[in-house]
């Protein structure tokens, strides 16, 4: 009994002293914290509020993650509100997305859409399927397809290896395209079995010889693929027109370094131009080249700023004969953002898509090349009304990136940029990977693009119309500043060839 007491009073004593230390080594701690706040001359706030200053800076960064789930109402949070979010997610479980008790959705704000419903609209037994549409018919491989809502540039390198395997996977299963991104065609895009869009961005990752130009000998191994149905040469991109990609240099692993062609560990920095591009004739030129290498379709994408450009561009394609037109043009808004961005590009340059779609459809309309280029839309369009939306406006096709990344498990933790992403997508860290179960997610991929079909669908046929390219601006109206909603077709009236 009395070594049971003894031994009991060593393990208090052995206590006592580690809490003693652990009290002096704060002490300590906050003693050295004070002199170096006193001392440096970098920060205002810690000189005069040594210590004590330092929480202001804490709270700052936390601030942004707590503001989701604490303080923010539903529809607030930019870029996207905790509604557009649940939806997707709810989406891409399969589960019961119909609400109760009536909207929170405030449909007074200027800029609100509010679809037109039909008095008779479409019985379901007089549903149309989505009509296949043909892409690039002057090319040897033309690529039809019934495809609506598809998977937007991400390359691999900016996500995962376990990402893009789910994207392609999950798109393989609901019949829809995905884009690699400028980083390149990577196993893991075909090893899914999607249809894939290889995008070639302004370094050629992938297709470059080592001063940065074209390898037209590469471009044709990689787009022999069976898979590769269309190549897509980006001009700009929402989150940065202006500016070539970027990928820190912790994030270029040996593989994607091969897969691009760059150094191990350097930042990847595409240039803000292809440098053999400086006019209209020569992105037709280009564009030639590539269709003449592949066999396959080939558009271009852009962020949509000045304008006049496109007039130039399709004077020159009526100039020099139809088959010499891009066979698409992938519209981004200049709200986009799955890239890291400078914040002057991301928030001030570049038209959203609701002022540059119209734009492109009508230049088209004018010139009588709507029917010879076809329409891709992209850029926050991850809700079935913001789809819908471009589709009243004249788009053929919807593309989203932030939409499949929800899908994937995204919660807007703003690290894209950063290789820590807690849920796997943007990071490279095995660790963090793990939590991102290919399997799963795939099914994910396939349930949200199934619902953004499905719902898409009940849409159009409540505006009247047996499928959702049928959609024309009338069937939707935008809330004006007195209050008052007016039709789409008012605020962006259709353009007709001119004789």
């Amino acid at each position: 009994m009395k070594d049971t007491v003894i031994s009991a009073l060593g393990i208090v004593q052995l206590l006592s002293a580690i809490l003693v230390f652990l009290i002096g080594l704060g002490v300590l701690t906050v003693i050295v914290m004070y002199v170096v706040d006193v001392n440096q001359t970098t920060h205002a706030i810690r000189r005069n509020f040594p210590v004590i200053g330092r929480f202001r800076y804490l709270f700052e960064k936390l601030g942004e993650y707590f503001r989701q789930y604490f303080f923010a109402q539903d529809r607030e949070e930019m870029p996207f509100n905790r509604a557009q979010r649940s939806w997707v997610y709810r989406a891409a479980k399969g589960v019961d997305n119909t609400v109760a008790f009536g909207s929170t959705k405030d449909l007074r704000p200027v800029g609100t859409m509010i679809f037109v419903n039909c008095p008779y609209p479409v019985l379901k037994t007089d549903v149309a399927p989505t009509a296949a549409i043909e892409i690039g018919p002057y090319c040897r491989q033309p690529y039809v397809t019934d495809a609506l809502f598809n998977v937007s540039a991400m390359s691999f390198g900016a996500i995962s290896k376990p990402a893009v395997l789910a994207l392609s996977k999950g798109s393989a299963k609901a019949g829809n395209w995905m884009n690699t991104g400028e980083g390149g065609l990577s196993p893991y895009h075909l090893e899914g079995g999607a249809d894939i869009v290889f995008q070639i961005g302004t370094a050629k990752y992938g297709v470059r010889n080592p001063d940065g130009s074209l390898n037209d000998e590469k471009l044709r191994e990689v787009t022999a693929h069976q898979q590769v149905k269309m190549v897509e040469l980006k001009l700009s991109q929402g989150a940065k027109p202006g500016k070539g990609g970027i990928l820190p240099g912790g994030k270029v692993t040996a593989e994607i370094a091969a897969i691009r062609g760059i150094a191990v560990g350097e930042d990847s920095i595409s240039p803000n131009r292809h440098p053999e591009i400086d006019s209209a004739a020569e992105l037709l030129d280009m564009i030639h080249r590539i269709r003449e290498a592949c066999g396959k379709p080939v558009g271009f994408k852009a962020v949509i700023g000045a304008y006049g450009w496109l007039d130039e561009l399709f004077e020159l394609i009526l100039e020099r004969g139809i088959e010499s037109a891009p066979d698409f043009i992938t519209v981004d808004s200049g709200d986009g953002g799955t890239g890291a961005a400078p914040m002057s590009l991301m928030d001030n340059v570049g038209l959203p898509i609701r002022e540059s779609l119209p734009l492109v459809v009508d230049t088209l309309n004018r010139h009588g090349l709507r029917q010879r280029i076809r329409v891709i839309a992209s850029g926050k369009l991850v809700t079935p009304a913001e789809a819908a939306l471009a589709l009243c406006i004249g788009a053929d096709f919807i593309n989203s990136a932030r939409g499949f990344m929800f899908a994937l498990g995204c919660i807007q933790a703003l690290q894209c940029n950063k290789n820590t992403c807690p849920t796997g997508i943007t990071t490279h860290d095995k660790r963090l990977q793990r939590g991102l179960h290919v399997g799963d997610k795939a099914e994910r991929v396939y349930q949200y693009s199934k619902s953004m079909h499905k719902e898409i669908g009940i849409i159009a046929h409540s505006c009247g119309v047996r499928e959702p390219r049928q959609l024309k601006r009338f069937h939707c109206r935008i809330v004006q500043a007195n209050g008052r909603s007016i039709p789409l077709d008012e605020l962006y009236p259709d353009v007709q060839l001119t004789t």
